[in-house]
């Protein structure tokens, strides 16, 4: 089963004909796609009742998967709301429990900043993770290039099928050490998630950047592009349960249409989705 969504659900215009307020776009895209990335647990910690509602919003056999809260991954820069790490991980999982008990959960989103390398202190940090995280699925994203170096690469994917992390798979721009390569193999046989971030090699380090929600995803997957990695995402379906794709490449607006045009081409039609007009009388 390949499950092609998007990352978040405020920002795809093209899928929204009519001006629907920012309450309701879920259950909309919910008709278009069968799972969703949510980022906005990234920023901070969200409340229960978000994730309720969101529950709600969704069709029975909906997906979320969940970015990881920043300072679980550091990212996190200025006050920290926790005390420690173990009531930033407990309030995380708290926050997702609806999502869980629903069984919609696809997986947790670990992404690892580009100066996570790969040694001996931040192996011990991805096993604390993991023990924190107990039972719930959890992925791994690395942004640092010495983790699929020549000499680590077989280390790395052996050490995520050990430990049961999920991989998540980029298609990301090449752009030096803070990048990493396609690496086509799977670490966990329920699930592979597959990120589309562009290919904007020029944009991919304006973090620091003013504008760089603008840049740096700024990316249109062309037909030929996307015909190479049909094959690809046929090749992990045999070695996966599910295989979920999320487009990233919306600094313009283009994820939608590209998912679309994704799966048109594995001539995917996905039943049991939400209507497309919402029924307010």
């Amino acid at each position: 089963m390949i499950l092609i969504g998007l990352t978040g659900w405020g920002d795809h215009d093209n899928l929204y004909i009519d001006k629907i307020p920012s309450r309701d776009k879920l259950q909309v895209y919910s008709s278009y796609f069968p799972v969703v990335e949510v980022d906005s647990s990234f920023y901070a910690v969200q409340p229960v009742k978000n994730y309720v509602k969101w529950v709600q919003d969704t069709p029975e056999r909906f997906g979320f998967i969940v970015k990881a809260y920043q300072g679980m991954t550091g990212h996190l820069r200025g006050d920290n709301p926790f005390t420690s790490m173990g009531e930033m991980f407990d309030a995380f999982k708290r926050s997702i429990q609806p999502v869980i008990e629903a069984g919609k959960l696809k997986a947790v989103l670990f992404q690892y900043p580009p100066w996570f390398d790969c040694t001996q202190k931040n192996i011990g940090i991805l096993r604390y993770t993991k023990e924190k995280m107990e039972d719930i699925p959890v992925a791994l994203e690395f942004r640092h290039q010495s983790w699929f170096a020549p000499r680590m690469r077989e280390r790395t994917l052996a050490f995520m099928e050990r430990d049961g992390w999920i991989h998540s798979i980029c298609d990301e721009p090449q752009a030096g050490v803070g990048s990493i390569p396609t690496v086509l193999h799977p670490t966990h046989p329920a699930l592979t998630i597959v990120r589309f971030h562009g290919r904007n090699v020029s944009g991919w380090h304006s973090s620091g950047q003013p504008n760089w929600r603008d840049i740096r995803y700024l990316y249109r997957y062309s037909t030929e592009e996307l015909k190479e990695w049909k094959e690809k995402l046929e090749f992990l379906q045999t070695k996966s349960q599910e295989v979920c794709v999320v487009f990233n490449n919306n600094s313009g607006g283009d994820a939608a249409d590209n998912a679309k045009e994704m799966m048109e081409l594995l001539g995917i039609e996905y039943e049991d989705l939400g209507p497309r007009q919402l029924k307010f009388f």
